[in-house]
This record gives structure tokens, C-alpha cells and sequence, in this order.
């Protein structure tokens, strides 16, 4: 499984907003962002070159792909799954990685970041209706049960990451002492919580 081993911070550097790449540390003064507010690589005094249509519908993909960890092969491949699919692709291909297990992990609390429930799900920590399910990457649909497993309630990474949980989103319910979660409901535009316009993604992709 190919993952993006570089330096994270230097991705929300590059577009020039907090992804939560690295948990904690991102709320933070110690976030990159905060410190250095200003793309990596060399500083000159040259003029900036005049963006362009294609290069905002890039950044944007960038940005998406980015934050939700993928790399671009299987981000196309999500793309194209999205636009074959009923309903707005924009939304449909948002909907798609929002219910990838390890995002699901990220948006019940039981990880700090989602590169931590990508480590997690595949070290089997979680079970998804009390079945193993090791793949980050696996598609969770409505009224599924996401469990810890019992050989693993005793992580402190997890714990750690319920203590300082961000909001659950509505479609999403958790139960923390149990420490399981389930999916409600497949979400809407207005409860995913992405700063992106999808919309541009699909018109860098429809070129």
C-alpha cells in the first residue's frame, strides 16, 4: 500500500491552509502554519507568475487529495466512481472519501489525525460489524458499526484522541465508553466538513 511518507506540514504550507495533518500539533503554536504562513522553497523577490484557471482547479484537487491522505491514482479512480454514480459528482466523490475507514476512524475521535487511523486500521485495532477490517481504504455504509477491538481498548493513542475529540459530525454517533461508533447516515454537502470546492475538481478532471 503506497502511502506519502514526506514532511506534512510542508503540504499545508504549500496550500496555504491547516489540513490537520498532524493531529495535536496543527492546534498548536507549533503548527507550520503559524510559524511560517508562506509556500516552502526558496524565498525570491520575483514577481509571482498570474494564476490560472487551471492552476486554481489543480490546487484544489491538490488540496483534496491531500487532505484525505490519498495519492493520485487512486484518487482518479475515486473520480471516476463519483462521476458514473447518480447525483452531483462533487458531492458523490466527497461522499466517498469521507466513508473510507480510516476517515471514519479520524471523524469518531479515535485518532488524532487520519495518517494515525491509517496506522491503526491497518495494525487491526477496528472491527466494522464485529468483522476484521484492516484496509483503510474500505468503504463503510450506513448503519455500520465501527468497535476498537478488545485487545485494544488499552492504546493510549486512542484514548488520548477522545480527550481532545473535535465535534462529531451528525451522521456520525459514537459511544465512548464502549468505544464504538456508528454511521447514521450517508452525508450530505452541509455536514462534511471540507473547506474545498469540489466543484473545480471536477471541472481540472473533465478538461
Amino acid at each position: 500500500m503506497a502511502v506519502y511518507n514526506g514532511p506534512r506540514c510542508k503540504l499545508c504550507r504549500r496550500e496555504g491552509v491547516k489540513m490537520m495533518l498532524r493531529g495535536e500539533r496543527c492546534a498548536s503554536e507549533k503548527c507550520a502554519m503559524e510559524r511560517r504562513p508562506f509556500p516552502p522553497g526558496q524565498r525570491t523577490t520575483k514577481r509571482r507568475r498570474t494564476s490560472t484557471e487551471y492552476k486554481t482547479q489543480l490546487r484544489e484537487k491538490q488540496k483534496l487529495r491531500r487532505i484525505y491522505g490519498v495519492l493520485e491514482r487512486q484518487f482518479e479512480r475515486y473520480y471516476h466512481i463519483a462521476s458514473k454514480a447518480e447525483g452531483v459528482t462533487g458531492e458523490r466523490l466527497l461522499q466517498i472519501l469521507e466513508l473510507r475507514l480510516d476517515n471514519i476512524i479520524y471523524r469518531l475521535g479515535f485518532a488524532p489525525s487520519r495518517s494515525c487511523a491509517r496506522q491503526l486500521a491497518t495494525h487491526n485495532h477496528f472491527t466494522v460489524n464485529g468483522k476484521k477490517a484492516n484496509l483503510p481504504s474500505y468503504q463503510v455504509k450506513a448503519g455500520d458499526v465501527i468497535q476498537v477491538r478488545e485487545n485494544s481498548k488499552t492504546i493510549q493513542t486512542i484514548h488520548s484522541a477522545l480527550k481532545n475529540a473535535r465535534d462529531i459530525p451528525d451522521w456520525l454517533s459514537v459511544d465512548k465508553v464502549k468505544l464504538e461508533g456508528t454511521v447514521v447516515r450517508v452525508p450530505d454537502r452541509a455536514s462534511m466538513p471540507v473547506t474545498v470546492q469540489e466543484q473545480l475538481v471536477v471541472e481540472h478532471y473533465s478538461r
